[in-house]
């Protein structure tokens, strides 16, 4: 009989890891509101429960005798699949673990405990007192909600008058309705990098260079691996991914830490999450430039078992959304003739609104090449 491994989420995102569950024999439950679900017809059994219900979730994991509990791309599943594995006795990290890694606020206390570089920051929920902030901290400052990705409710503010406006958004976007408030760290560039953990070990799979929309809110348009680094840089970054790896207690699973990089060489370390990297980035772009399944990896740690990564230099690789920033996107999403490098391409919406948040992204190319593909990126004001 197939081991059953429970899939928490349905989006488009999930669909590499269920994929490749049926691929390796797998038998495939997925919990999920049906609205979006585009996993449901690809799953041996799909119940429409919110990924946050974890007795729910629990109750039909037994009736199913789970093998695992996993997920790629959702910050929100993370707490209900530490939940359930623990009770079940399955491999997966702790419920304090995954309150910390999914929680801004308190991710941020215990780098500061385990002497992680990151900006400073203060929590606010709507009550607080702005003026003492503002005299503690320096401006432009980035407000964030405590529990949020994709870029929702990420603002830039400058100044004083365009503070409670900003924490205001985040705090109706959080979901304990928090708000984390920390100053922006300027004249830099973002990376993420990409690992695996297994039995306390971690593994750094690859680092990725990003493109955003900059300021005010910060949506990435690109994504491309390698990222490009001195070997000094990269070095310094791993030492402080794993330490931030240990302040978590990430133990098992994929983590995705993010990164801005100073033109003087300073580094601060922003957040990391107990998941994979969402746009592509684990699905994706790690197996087009290193060889490893990172997918099949993160399934195998699921199911209790593990083999060390071996990567390979297979070229670069990447992902280009279409916006309005990125117009010239489009063609290389139309004209499958266009470029033998693009290996998957999706255009979502013929519309392009101003971006506020990753959702408002309207399609994609994905490519593997022995350089990296290069896009135009157009300001607001073009």
């Amino acid at each position: 009989m197939a081991e059953v491994l429970a899939v928490v989420g349905a989006s488009y995102l999930q669909l590499p890891l269920v994929r490749k569950a049926r691929e390796m024999g797998l038998r495939t439950i997925c919990f999920a509101w049906s609205d979006g679900a585009v996993c449901r017809d690809e799953v041996d059994a799909f119940y429409p429960i919110s990924i946050v219900d974890k007795e729910e979730i629990l109750a039909v994991c037994r009736k199913e005798k789970i093998a695992g509990i996993t997920s790629i791309a959702s910050d929100v599943a993370v707490p209900t699949i530490a939940y359930v594995a623990d009770e079940m006795g399955l491999v997966g990290n702790s419920v304090e673990s995954a309150a910390r890694s999914t929680n801004k606020y308190l991710m941020r206390k215990s780098f500061r405990n385990a002497g992680v570089p990151c900006p400073a920051f203060v929590a606010v929920d709507g009550k607080d007192d702005l003026s003492v902030i503002v005299e503690s901290m320096k401006f432009p400052l980035i407000v964030k909600p405590t529990d949020r990705s994709g870029s929702m409710g990420v603002t830039k503010v400058n100044a004083t008058d365009a503070l409670e406006k900003a924490v205001r958004q985040a705090i109706a976007d959080s979901f304990c309705k928090k708000a984390i408030v920390e100053e922006c760290i300027t004249d830099m560039h973002e990376i993420s990098v990409e690992g695996i953990s297994w039995e306390g070990e971690y593994y750094c799979l690859q680092m990725t260079d990003k493109v955003t929309t900059g300021a005010p809110h910060y949506v990435e348009l690109g994504h491309h691996q390698p990222a490009r680094l001195l070997s000094e840089t990269k070095r310094h970054v791993v030492d402080i991914v794993r330490r931030a790896v240990d302040a978590l207690d990430i133990k098992y699973g994929a983590s995705h830490a993010e990164f801005m990089i100073k033109h003087d060489g300073q580094v601060f370390m922003t957040e990391i999450g107990a998941r994979m990297g969402g746009d592509f980035i684990g699905s994706d772009l790690v197996c087009l430039s290193t060889g490893y399944d990172f997918v099949r990896g993160v399934i195998d740690v699921a199911l209790g078992r593990f083999a060390p990564p071996v990567l390979e230099d297979k070229g670069c690789s990447g992902v280009w959304f279409y916006t309005r920033h990125t117009p010239e996107v489009l063609a290389m999403i139309l004209d499958k003739t266009v470029s033998s490098e693009v290996v998957k391409r999706e255009l979502q919406s013929n519309e392009t609104p101003i971006l506020t948040r990753s959702a408002d992204r309207s399609g994609y190319f994905i490519y593997k090449s022995n350089r990296r593909v290069e896009m135009p990126v157009r300001s607001d004001n073009e």
